[in-house]
């Protein structure tokens, strides 16, 4: 039956169409974030019209090599370094200007070009001020022994500013500058009562926003209206989560989390997106896992097959600078997250960190108290006492890197993505065997069979 509406006192058929079809295509971090989402995005920008971050600020960190430049990208979309993308910073992100136009100028240095009239900014988005770091410096070291491991960009303040709505927007700032300096003398004075420690000229950081104002104003749009628009023209769409789904401030090993929703609720609240245009999600997943900072990690290895994957890995934060803890791959947290966002493919990333063992481990069950459990503990002490029951698959002893289908792999490698994709009953789409662009295998949809 076709749906209807009143038009005059008549009732008139309302025609579906063809661009209803479009659908946005979303990548997700599985784990605890430095999959290789950058990467993955950057691959498929290259067939997309707008690449869009929805949350996180300049606390991700994501690695795009390209013809052997690397380039590291923070609060920008990992797809602005393809001439034919458009970049759009959504509503959900938190955005450090001083931080945005310093990656700008590094990552023009090293060849991206054009990027004026390729990036758009949501007048929504909210303000991360050097305050707002200060602040997250200070509530860490209060916590002691107990800190979180936050990255100190302010990120976790900023988001509680918006919460107790407090906070300052783009669209504050590139509108009355008379109210943005009000709300800003507001949140400074808020924040000084309650850290007398806090040192700020605000008069200084006035001027300073003053100029950043007329900078920014020409990048700066209601993205909501434009999202909206260039769907219904048929453009396609790209949404690259930051971090993880493991980060995530509801679904997460909460409060070692970010402030943010990185599951697929972000992309919705973080752009303005209904959930009916929403197709492909892609999950992206490390071969092993590995995560930075505090927090439950069941999979950990602290030997020597631990320090190999850190090495052959190159296992250090993009952003931190932390060495990143190192395990084998937990496809009970997989599991997990793909309740939570409904994967429809999976990006294995690097397999080629595995060519040196001889034998590889995969977590696929928990048990507590001795007893196997059939989800995924929300409590910290329950998650730090699970013991993981292992498969133990064998090496493949040679290298992949220069591998580019699937009938090259090594059958014990195929072996190996074969059991991620029957355990967790969704389709491994790419492969990832090397840094470059042009390290990631397109399974296809036939050439992986279950």
């Amino acid at each position: 039956m076709s749906s209807q509406t009143m038009l005059n006192g008549e009732v008139t058929p309302v025609k579906k169409s063809r661009k209803d079809s479009n659908k946005v295509t979303v990548v997700l971090g599985a784990q605890w974030g430095d999959e290789g989402k950058g990467k993955v995005v950057d691959l498929l920008a290259v067939d997309s019209d707008i690449v869009c971050r929805c949350q996180g600020g300049n606390n991700a960190g994501h690695t795009v090599v390209v013809d052997g430049r690397e380039f590291d990208f923070h609060l920008l979309p990992s797809g602005i370094i393809n001439q034919k993308c458009t970049s759009v910073i959504g509503n959900g992100v938190v955005i450090h200007l001083p931080g945005l136009f310093e990656e700008l100028k590094k990552n023009e240095a090293k060849g991206m070009s054009d990027w004026q009239r390729r990036l758009i900014i949501s007048d929504r988005a909210h303000l991360v001020f050097d305050i707002h770091q200060q602040v997250d410096g200070l509530q860490e070291a209060e916590k002691g022994k107990n800190s979180l491991g936050t990255t100190k960009k302010g990120i976790g303040p900023t988001y509680s500013s918006k919460a107790t709505r407090n906070g300052v927007r783009i669209g504050d700032l590139i509108g009355d500058f008379e109210l943005f300096e009000e709300k800003f003398r507001t949140l400074t004075t808020n924040y000084t009562k309650i850290f007398p420690d806090i040192q700020v000229d605000t008069e200084a950081e006035l001027q300073r926003y003053r100029k950043y104002a007329e900078e920014i104003k020409p990048l700066v749009k209601d993205t909501v209206s434009y999202l909206h628009s260039e769907i219904l023209n048929g453009k396609k769409v790209l949404v690259e989560g930051a971090n993880a789904a493991m980060l995530d401030i509801d679904f997460g090993t909460y409060p070692y989390v970010t402030s943010s929703n990185c599951s697929i609720g972000g992309v919705c609240t973080g752009l303005g997106l209904p959930p009916k245009v929403i197709g492909s999600v892609l999950g992206v997943v490390k071969a092993y896992t590995t995560r930075v900072g505090d927090g439950p990690f069941p999979t950990e290895l602290s030997d020597e097959t631990g320090r190999l994957l850190q090495e052959r890995g190159h296992e250090v934060g993009v952003t931190t600078k932390r060495v990143r803890r190192c395990g084998w791959l937990d496809l009970v947290v997989v599991r997990y997250t793909a309740m939570v966002n409904g994967y429809t493919s999976i990006c294995l990333t690097k397999l080629d960190i595995l060519d040196t063992l001889d034998s590889i481990k995969v977590g696929v069950g928990y048990k507590l108290n001795g007893k196997k459990i059939d989800y995924f503990p929300s409590s910290i002490k329950e998650l730090s006492n699970v013991e993981v029951e292992y498969i133990t698959l064998p090496g493949w002893n040679s290298s992949i890197e220069a591998v580019r289908t699937w009938t090259e792999l090594p059958e014990n490698a195929k072996a190996y993505v074969l059991s991620i994709q029957n355990f967790l009953q969704i389709p491994v789409r790419y492969i990832g065997v090397g840094p470059g662009r042009d390290s990631i295998i397109d399974a296809g949809e036939c050439s992986c069979p279950e």
